[in-house]
Parts: structure tokens; C-alpha cells; sequence
């Protein structure tokens, strides 16, 4: 059998709540650093870095995994593990000096070789010896949260399990399903994909600790509902974000379905007619307040482009306030091979690059944009 791997993660903290952390041996933070506290496992390692002081506490472990709630800080720092100290605590100074030593940083998910060796640093053992920085830092367990409008990835799934079926029909990459959950829902909130698929959202749910409701229309696992996402078996405002990964015409063959809209061409405006059918239903069963993402891509066939993207939002925004739409570049659709690049360039057409992610809210009035008033500072060129 297998050994789990362990990890390690370092905690930041200042003299104002370094005390409090170690005496009460809970190690907490905020929303921005959720992401991390949610991929900690019992068992893992885990530091303590003074950022005013530039001092490193170690080594713990950590006694359960990531949790969300209220803390020893109240609603301040919701996110939090409860730990216990591996052996005597050792408080190494000029730690900044050790993570320039190892090539790593304090918000980086380390490996097991990562944290034994910052384990190693911090209790004296290497501080004068040469040591290969190779495979300190685990890249691939978790994406990172995007903080621009251009979002990027290498594959399509990431971490220890696999996220969806990548041999699906126009499968979903997870990442765009952590980043959204991560930015617009807590752990315990109900995600609602009304068009399942492989499941890839319902395993990024699954291991970030929200709840979540899919369904789709031939379904192809046994949590996924069979149901129409034009009518879906759920309550009014129950559900606290939704995501959509739509056919963006007939040019995959998901199933043989006679009510699939995938079975009709973009080019038919019937296509978005029953797209904003789907729109229309997922106002209904979305919370006020809360976030519909939706990816979609544009079509260029037989020399005709149909901007699908555009189409889609202008219908969305009907129902939805407009937050804003996300780049996402196209890695591993089929068209991405050294023939088509050439046959592009030969024939003077363009191969899609992107997909739009199109993040809207449920409100119960629109906001009037000519009474914002914005105020600009400008520098000079």
C-alpha cells in the first residue's frame, strides 16, 4: 500500500499574534490564503514564520485537516489547523536567509523532501552545507488563484487525484473550477453544475469541502442527476454559486439525447434560445448575491466566424449583472498540432486560443452606471 504523501506549509504571522498562535498551537489566516489551508492533510508538516522578526518556528504537525469557522480569532482569520509540535520547538532566526538558501518561498506548498529539509535548516543540522533545491516545492498538488483576467494552465487536471474524465468530450479543466470556488464560495456552500459532464466539478467540490448538485441530461456517473438544465429539480435561491461549461455549438458529439442543445448548430439561433432558457433557470434556483460563471467558446467553420462568446453575454446580462470576463488559453484541444498551425497561417484563418469565462451576479436591481463616479489618476508618460 501506498504511503500518503505529507506536505509542508508555512504560516505567517507578526509579534502581534505570534504569541497567541503558539500558545493556543492553532495556526490560522484569511480568505487569501484559503486555498492553501484547505489542501492541508492530517499529518502534515507545518511552520510558523514571524514576518516582523524574521524568525521560524518548527517543526509541527498537523492534527487534522484544514478547517473554516470561527477561530481562536474569531471571524478575522476563519481558516485554520489545529497542530502539535514535532519534539521540542525550535525558533530559527533569519529565516529569510534559509528560504533564499532553498529556493523557496513562505507561501509555497513544500514536498515531503521540501519540509524535512527546512525541518533540517531550522534545527541546525544543514546550515553550512551544499543542497540541490530539485523538487522542494510541490507545483502540481494545487493551481495557483489567478489574480488577473488572463488565466493559464498546463494540464487539465492537477493534484493526486484526477479531477473529471480528460477523455471526455470538451472536458472541463479543474482549475478554472478551484479558482472560481475559492474566490466566490466557503467551505459548506452548495456549487450547482447543471451540466456535468465527466464530473470535474463535482471532484474539485469534493476535495475543497463544498457541497455541490450536477446534473445532466444522459448523465455518466452515478452522482451526476439525470435532469434538463432548463428545468432543474431545485427550490428557489438555493444553491450559492453555479458553473456552466456549455456547448458552444454542434461541434462535439456529447450524446445521442434528442433534447441536447449541443445538437444544434451556433449558426441556428434556436441554439441560443434554449441557451437562454438555461440562463432563465439559473437565476431562478441562485441565491441573491451570489455567482453564475460561464465558459463558452467561439466558432469559425467552413469561413464563417459566429462569436459565440459575445452572444452568450449579451444574453446573460438580461438576467445577471456583469462582474467580469476571464481569458482562458486553449492547451490540448485537437486543433493545437503542428498541421493546423500551418494550414491557420497557409489558408489565412485563425485557431481559437481562448474560451470566455463570463462571471455574473444575481441582484435584485441593477446598479445604474451613470451614477458611478470614477476617479482617475493619471501619470505622466
Amino acid at each position: 500500500m501506498e504511503t500518503e504523501k505529507k506536505r509542508g506549509f508555512i504560516f505567517a504571522c507578526t509579534n502581534k499574534s505570534e504569541s497567541t498562535l503558539l500558545k493556543n498551537l492553532i495556526f490560522a489566516t484569511n480568505r487569501i490564503y484559503a486555498h492553501r489551508v484547505s489542501a492541508i492533510r492530517k499529518g502534515d508538516y507545518l511552520f510558523l514564520y514571524n514576518l516582523d522578526t524574521d524568525v521560524i518556528h518548527g517543526t509541527f504537525r498537523a492534527k487534522s485537516e484544514g478547517s473554516y469557522g470561527s477561530s481562536i480569532f474569531g471571524d478575522k482569520y476563519p481558516y485554520y489547523v489545529e497542530v502539535e509540535p514535532i519534539g521540542k520547538i525550535i525558533s530559527r532566526p533569519n529565516a529569510s536567509k534559509i528560504f533564499k538558501k532553498l529556493n523557496i518561498s513562505w507561501k509555497d506548498i513544500l514536498t515531503t523532501k521540501g519540509a524535512e529539509l527546512l525541518e533540517s535548516f531550522i534545527s541546525g543540522d544543514k546550515l553550512f552545507i551544499q543542497i540541490s533545491t530539485d523538487g522542494l516545492v510541490d507545483k502540481s498538488f494545487k493551481p495557483p488563484i489567478f489574480s488577473t483576467t488572463l488565466w493559464d494552465y498546463p494540464t487539465q487536471s492537477y493534484g493526486d487525484t484526477p479531477k473529471g474524465d480528460n477523455k471526455y468530450p470538451g472536458v472541463t479543466p479543474a482549475f478554472i473550477i478551484y479558482n472560481l470556488i475559492h474566490r466566490y464560495t466557503e467551505p459548506g456552500d452548495i456549487v450547482c453544475d447543471p451540466m456535468a459532464g465527466s464530473g470535474t466539478t463535482i471532484d474539485v467540490c469534493k476535495e475543497e469541502k463544498r457541497n455541490f448538485v450536477a446534473f445532466d441530461i444522459v448523465p455518466k456517473r452515478s452522482d451526476i442527476i439525470q435532469a434538463d438544465a432548463r428545468n432543474l429539480p431545485l427550490k428557489d435561491s438555493s444553491v450559492d454559486m453555479i458553473f456552466i461549461d456549455s456547448p458552444y455549438g454542434d461541434n462535439l458529439r456529447y450524446n445521442d439525447h434528442p433534447l441536447n442543445i449541443g445538437h444544434i448548430p451556433a449558426s441556428d439561433e434556436r441554439f441560443f434560445e434554449e441557451l437562454e432558457k438555461v440562463m432563465n433557470e439559473c437565476y431562478r434556483v441562485l441565491k441573491y448575491g451570489k455567482i453564475l460563471a460561464w465558459l463558452i467558446g467561439d466558432q469559425w467553420a467552413k469561413k464563417i466566424f459566429i462569436p459565440v462568446g459575445f452572444k452568450v453575454y449579451e444574453r446573460l446580462t438580461k438576467y445577471f449583472e456583469p462582474v467580469d470576463i476571464i481569458c482562458i488559453v486553449r492547451r490540448n484541444q485537437y486543433s493545437n498540432t503542428p498541421f493546423w498551425h500551418s494550414q491557420a497561417i497557409k489558408h489565412n484563418f485563425y485557431l481559437r486560443g481562448f474560451k470566455y469565462l463570463i462571471i455574473v451576479r444575481k441582484v435584485q436591481r441593477m446598479r445604474d452606471k451613470n451614477n458611478i463616479k470614477i476617479k482617475w489618476k493619471y501619470y505622466e508618460r
